[in-house]
């Protein structure tokens, strides 16, 4: 929620009169927290790490407009298949997932290593939960549609 937060007020400030939208997400197991893995090597302990375990992904979301704040954190619950080294390797030399929480893009093959996907907003697994943000926006008064 922090950095969520900070990144859309940060933006809010410099331009009042524009809606900003702030995102952030993080995934964990229990109480450990699963950063961005940053490189080849990392991924692969990550995701041997999380084969066949239940991961929480948090999705924060703030959006500002002048005064006017929403904020909101969804959980993802996730299972990941019971993975192979080879599907790991293969995974990262296709997608070269370093820079999201735990090591998968669910937009792309990422969806491929899960074996289950449990949300109130299923778009908030691929880091902006956009049902949310809908109906945030709706809240402060706007509607995406018009």
């Amino acid at each position: 929620m922090r950095l969520a937060s900070e990144k859309a007020l940060f933006v809010s400030k410099k331009y009042p009169e524009t809606i900003v939208i702030g995102s952030d997400q993080i995934a964990r197991i229990s109480k450990e927290i699963i950063g961005k893995p940053k490189n080849f090597f990392h991924a692969k302990e990550q995701l041997k790490t999380l084969s066949g375990k239940y991961i929480i992904f948090h999705t924060a979301v703030t959006i500002a407009n002048g005064k006017k704040i929403k904020r909101k954190n969804i959980t993802t619950n996730c299972k990941l298949r019971d993975l192979t080294d080879r599907e790991i390797v293969s995974y990262l030399d296709l997608e070269k997932p370093y820079d999201t929480a735990g090591s998968v893009k669910v937009e792309s093959l990422g969806i491929t290593l899960f074996e289950s996907i449990k949300s109130q907003d299923p778009t908030a697994i691929i880091g902006l939960p956009l049902i949310s943000v809908a109906r945030m926006l709706r809240c402060l008064g706007f509607n995406p549609i018009f």
